[in-house]
């Protein structure tokens, strides 16, 4: 499956658009990456655990967008975008959605 955040693909045509895909994945903080985030607020750098928790929600939230996608016929997801929100303290949603559509 094609996923791109363009409209459009250069030398690509699009045969019909199948609507409005999504996936979301939320999230609870770890209390050991809240002790590491605590230390690093006092030192300075990257929050690892914090990456590595988004990543995996990304990369979740992309593959139920893309299994909805493939469920109604679709080879390709087109103009994607990522949100985040909080939904409860220590908690976020990332939400990613796209157009599905049949490419030539």
């Amino acid at each position: 499956m094609l996923i791109s955040n363009m409209e459009i693909l250069p030398g690509k045509q699009i045969q019909k658009h199948l609507g409005l895909v999504q996936g979301s994945s939320v999230r609870a903080k770890h209390v050991g990456r809240d002790i590491m985030a605590s230390l690093k607020n006092i030192f300075g750098g990257e929050l690892k655990g914090y990456t590595e928790l988004l990543q995996e929600s990304r990369d979740e939230a992309m593959d139920r967008m893309q299994q909805q996608a493939q469920a109604i016929g679709a080879n390709a997801i087109l103009n994607v975008r990522f949100s985040t929100s909080s939904v409860a303290q220590g908690a976020a949603e990332i939400y990613v959605y796209g157009s599905a559509v049949i490419l030539e």
